[in-house]
């Protein structure tokens, strides 16, 4: 399901223990980590698609987890160029994405990523909370910083850790062209 401006609806999933550190799960097959997320079918909620998702690819049930809270809206990420698939109809430019936070409530060995017929991850760990801002691919950062930072609240009242990592844009130094500075 695509919408009209080419972004499929998502859930992305933050899942806290109780040290305060959050789930980071690297991808089947690749040195690439990410949060837990995917696409919401047509006929469900989006809170519905992240039960499924968090059961899918981590194993784990609601009865497992408490809901701290979500995003307001919608976060949206486009897909670079080399990653959209222009031969599928609707075209998909990225995703939009709404975000949990989840304070997990069972022992980690509930945590299980051999649930499904085709596992998204084969490896997890625990993490610091600004963590993933350095590790995830280049055009989720921005995504990812935005739900952090509005989820924060919730997980640390009297404020998030510092310091926020302080990130360079990928796209803007990749490009050739030389910045230079005036004096």
């Amino acid at each position: 399901m695509i919408d009209v401006d080419g972004y499929r609806p998502n859930v992305g999933i933050i899942l806290c223990n109780e040290e305060q550190r959050l789930l980071w799960a690297r991808r089947f097959g690749q040195d690439a980590w990410q949060f837990p997320q995917g696409g919401i079918n047509s006929d469900e909620t989006p809170e519905e698609a992240m039960y499924r998702e968090l059961n899918e690819e981590v194993g784990l049930h609601p009865e497992d987890v408490e809901i701290m809270g979500s995003t307001r809206g919608w976060l949206r990420y486009q897909l670079p160029k080399r990653f959209v698939r222009r031969h599928c109809r609707p075209l998909c430019i990225g995703q939009k994405q709404v975000w949990f936070l989840l304070r997990m409530k069972c022992d980690d060995e509930q945590v299980r990523l051999d649930g499904g017929d085709t596992p998204e991850f084969d490896a997890w760990r625990w993490v610091e909370f600004w963590q993933p801002l350095r590790e995830v691919v280049f055009f989720k950062r921005d995504v990812y910083r935005r739900a952090l930072n509005e989820l924060a609240p919730l997980l640390f009242p009297n404020g998030p850790p510092t310091p926020q990592p302080r990130l360079h844009d990928d796209r803007r130094r990749n490009t050739g062209r030389r910045r230079c500075r005036t004096r």
